[in-house]
């Protein structure tokens, strides 16, 4: 993008489009969010009444900063998004794109005056974010897992992202961790991903089920097991809770080996993980770590690191949306 082109169109907005919230940031060349703001994911039966509702919350923003005239461009990052066409495809965790594909670049475009709109996997606008504003600044090799309603995975080889030959590459979170029968149900109609062991859904799930085989004494006893959160069972980890600690053991144990299969394809100077679960600090990065270590191949061995996003929030998402939009 030229001098020029940047002070007329100075900005761009980045959409972080997960499965619970939609968090929008207008952006600067300088990677500062100027405005924010978001609304619900899952309230809307079609994704044109999606669309609508974002472009009735990004109106008041972008009048903010001076109107569409200052807007080059829009980069999105959503789950099962495809960067080739600009379609979000059967994604399992969003009611109004599970079923087809929706063309959201090109509607977006449509609402707001004809703006380049580019689109991707979120979880590939975390890599990027963090690649460029993040702790894998500096890095060629690395992967971002996101532990949020459900896990996603951005791939960075060689410094570049691994998209595959249709869009589709770095589906990782769809790796089946429980093969027959026994492996839990996942929103993408398969059994055993490590979506729903790892996601903050499954955690709640380990909980309950947890909780329904034993007696053992627990905090979450106190509440309805429906109603149970990952974030309930991070607090009662944190309060010293034994099965809280035991959920979190066998959630990070399972994340650990699967980065122990993941290295063996892109042998990555880093694991980074972003995300709500994350918070949950040690509690989680230790088992992962010493699973890690326990199954990887011996030449790969004590060579990655495992670190958490360096970014807040939505940050690294939307950043790294928004990034995807300067390039159009």
């Amino acid at each position: 993008m030229n001098e020029q082109n940047a002070a007329l169109k100075p900005y761009v907005i980045g959409l972080d489009l997960g499965g619970t919230n939609s968090v929008f940031g207008i952006v600067d060349a300088r990677g500062e969010i100027k405005a924010t703001t978001a609304i619900k994911t899952g309230n809307y039966s079609t994704a044109e009444a999606y669309v609508d509702a974002c472009v009735e919350v990004l109106k008041v923003i972008i009048d903010q900063v001076g109107g569409i005239e200052k807007i080059k461009a829009m980069g999105i990052g959503a789950p099962n998004g495809n960067y080739y066409n600009g379609t979000i495809e059967f994604a399992p965790n969003l009611p109004w794109a599970h079923d087809g594909i929706v063309p959201l670049a090109k509607l977006f475009s449509e609402r707001l005056n004809d703006i380049p709109v580019a689109l991707t996997n979120d979880a590939n606008a975390a890599a990027i974010g963090e690649m460029v504003y993040g702790v894998a600044r500096g890095m060629k090799n690395f992967i971002v897992i996101t532990l949020g309603t459900g896990v996603g995975s951005g791939i960075v080889v060689n410094g570049q992202l691994l998209y595959g030959h249709d869009g589709f590459a770095g589906e990782l979170g769809h790796v089946t961790m429980v093969r027959g029968e026994e492996g839990r149900p996942c929103g993408c109609g398969r059994t055993g991903c490590l979506e729903a062991y790892c996601s903050a859904t499954g955690v709640a799930r380990t909980a309950r089920e947890l909780l329904a085989k034993t007696d053992r004494p627990s905090l979450l006893r106190e509440m309805n097991p429906e109603e149970i959160t990952s974030l309930d069972v991070s607090i009662a980890a944190g309060k010293g809770d034994e099965l809280a600690k035991e959920i979190y053991d066998f959630t990070g144990k399972m994340l650990g080996e699967a980065c122990a299969d993941f290295a063996a394809f892109s042998s990555p100077e880093a694991f980074i993980f972003f995300g709500g679960m994350v918070k949950a600090g040690e509690l989680i990065m230790k088992p992962i770590r010493e699973a890690y270590e326990a199954h990887v191949l011996k030449i790969f061995k004590n060579k990655a690191k495992f670190l958490v996003s360096g970014l807040d929030g939505a940050s690294a998402a939307v950043l790294g949306a928004s990034a995807i939009g300067w390039e159009v």
